[in-house]
């Protein structure tokens, strides 16, 4: 029995004995199986949010029945067991069914309300009085149960929902950002190389007439800024317009290593240790070269946090891969979090804002997802990307 499952029944109350108690109902209880599934869906039915996801029985006698039998079954099982990992797996298909048909919560729980009451009738009416009061408390105990395994996957819908909501968001700022810079980046080139070209012939003029550093050295300054300008162009060009994916079969594990390796300067310069896991071939479809660039991106990011050790590993999967980069440094402050992905948003100094939004977009080209977890004593960033595009 997983731990999860055996912290639910350690926290309902649900033993041996219930298990026992439930088993000795289901003989009392199973001849009123069909009449109970009728008040069942009676009760779903009669609210109108409910019913309109089902199908009316009169229009759809297949479905009803389908339900009806599908209930019939679930109090045969709920009361004989085992309740062991198949009875989890089971109920939590019910769960997911119920989110995929739209059926609110608390119709369900109205619903199963509705069941609750119908078994207590029926142990009083049947049990001897001695064992009803047991007997209740065992139901009560399974009924809990099963709502909570069944809400769990409301619970995961709604979180689910809420990451795609926000991704979309990011996602919508990002579009929006891109189509900007792709628009100023073109306005900018022209004049960028038309003032370059201009210096250099200048350069040129002034060291044919003899003269000294005094004259040239000013120059060589305007083109180290604007050779800086020119790269913070073609950052906001990488940026504004990502090219397509060349996928081809690569090995992560090496793409990986080819990043990791050109940053163990910068760690050495900043005090920091640099490990990356040894890790067997792992053959994907990716864009090798944008993957490289998503990976020192990261690296650099973790060495430049202030810890003094950064992780990276590879971690397979059969579907996806995940990329990890960790460090030990002081954690990436809420506010910042909610923001990191923003183009032009940045804490360094000298940063353009936009290392993020690209490894963002980088990501979210190859169908992949990025999980961020940070804390006063470290951050992790894993990088899910599907093994096939």
């Amino acid at each position: 029995m997983s731990p999860d499952l055996a912290e639910l029944y350690a926290y309902v109350g649900f033993g041996d004995a219930d298990r026992a108690r439930l088993r000795a109902l289901h003989p009392v209880l199973a001849p009123c199986f069909p009449e109970l599934a009728d008040r069942f869906y009676e009760a779903v039915r009669a609210a109108p949010g409910a019913a309109a996801v089902l199908a009316d029985p009169a229009q759809d006698p297949a479905q009803a029945e389908r339900l009806r039998s599908a209930l019939i079954d679930w109090m045969s099982t709920g009361l004989l067991g085992p309740h062991d990992e198949r009875f989890y797996a089971q109920r939590s298909r019910i769960g997911r069914r119920h989110v995929a048909l739209g059926l609110l919560p608390h119709y369900m729980f109205g619903a199963m309300n509705v069941l609750r009451s119908a078994y207590h009738d029926r142990i009083l009416a049947l049990a001897p009085p001695a064992e009803a009061v047991a007997a209740m408390r065992a139901v009560d105990r399974l009924l809990d149960i099963e709502l909570a395994i069944m809400t769990r996957h409301y619970q995961l819908d709604s979180e689910a929902r809420r990451v795609a909501h926000e991704r979309r968001s990011v996602a919508d700022r990002l579009t929006a950002m891109q189509t900007l810079s792709a628009g100023l980046a073109h306005e900018v080139r022209n004049p960028l190389n038309a003032a370059q070209l201009q210096l250099e012939l200048l350069e040129r003029r002034l060291r044919r007439d003899g003269h000294g550093p005094r004259f040239t050295d000013p120059i060589g300054q305007a083109q180290q800024e604007l050779t800086r300008l020119t790269a913070l162009l073609d950052d906001f060009l990488a940026f504004a317009r990502p090219p397509e994916l060349l996928v081809g079969e690569h090995d992560v594990a090496a793409v990986v290593r080819q990043a990791v390796e050109p940053e163990r300067s910068l760690a050495e310069r900043r005090g920091a240790s640099l490990e990356l896991a040894s890790a067997e071939p792992l053959i994907a479809a990716v864009d090798g070269p944008k993957l490289h660039q998503v990976v020192a991106n990261l690296v650099r990011n973790a060495i430049e946090a202030g810890g003094g050790h950064v992780w990276v590993a590879v971690v397979p999967g059969d579907e996806r891969f995940v990329i990890r980069v960790a460090d030990d440094g002081p954690g990436i402050p809420e506010d910042v979090r909610a923001r990191m992905y923003e183009p032009f948003f940045t804490t360094k100094e000298s940063g353009t804002g936009l290392g993020m939004s690209i490894v963002h977009s980088l990501v979210a080209l190859h169908g992949g997802t990025i999980d961020l977890d940070s804390g006063p004593s470290g951050t992790r960033f894993d990088i899910a990307i599907p093994r096939r595009h």
